[in-house]
């Protein structure tokens, strides 16, 4: 009898023991799981930090600087303006293709865009060799929507028609054309206040704010 009951209770330990082996191994998955979720919840959000602060460096250091306004008077009033640009210090490439020149003279506001891809006649690799800025490419050409560019410093060639990508060191010169059809439908008169952007696709603009002289008494004005 007493065999017996030695056997029933050798009996009755192996069963608590598996039953605390299952319970174990369900506490390991569970764990497991949960550290799982843990880990790729964390990967994300280490991911998406860096993806941020890459963003936000990018924003921060990215812009466009203007560095003159020129304007040159056509039959009576200012018809053409060429805007100095440069990247900022420190600044990543910027795509012109995918730069826009928001501008206004108080009655109207325009947004005009880059089209040299197009139309090569809106884009000039340099200066013309007597280094006349306003005597170089076709002016005529220039729209109320599109705005041209002459290429003034560019040592990598990384500013081409097509992909005119300017970077460190790079100067270019953008171009519009006011006149009657064109930008603002009329030549700019004396006395009036322009204002601007120069918006790149990411990073700062570059600003454009000036007042045309009170008398065109000089064929070429430097308006900022």
């Amino acid at each position: 009898m007493r065999k017996i009951c030695d056997m029933l209770k050798r009996k009755d330990v192996g069963s608590i023991g598996i039953g605390a082996m299952i319970v174990f191994i369900a506490m390991v998955l569970v764990a497991g799981i949960a550290a799982s979720v843990l880990i790729q919840t964390s990967t994300r959000l280490e991911s998406q930090a860096m993806k941020s602060g890459q963003e936000t460096i990018a924003e921060v250091s990215t812009g466009i600087a203007v560095f003159d306004v020129t304007g040159k008077k056509g039959t009576a009033d200012l018809q053409y303006l060429a805007i100095t640009v440069a990247p900022r210090a420190g600044s990543a490439d910027i795509d012109l293709n995918e730069t826009t020149i928001l501008i206004s003279d108080g009655s109207i506001k325009s947004l005009l865009t880059y089209y040299g891809w197009s139309d090569a006649d809106l884009y000039n690799a340099s200066v013309d060799a007597d280094g006349q800025l306003f005597g170089t490419g076709n002016w005529s050409n220039l729209t109320a929507e599109y705005f041209g560019i002459i290429v003034l410093e560019d040592n990598d060639g990384s500013c081409a028609q097509t992909t005119p990508i300017i970077n460190r060191g790079d100067k270019v010169v953008l171009t519009l054309n006011c006149s009657s059809g064109k930008l603002f439908n009329q030549e700019i008169p004396e006395r009036t206040a322009v204002f601007g952007r120069v918006i790149p696709e990411i990073g700062s603009p570059g600003m454009i704010e000036f007042t045309t002289p009170a008398a065109y008494n000089d064929d070429i004005f430097d308006v900022q």
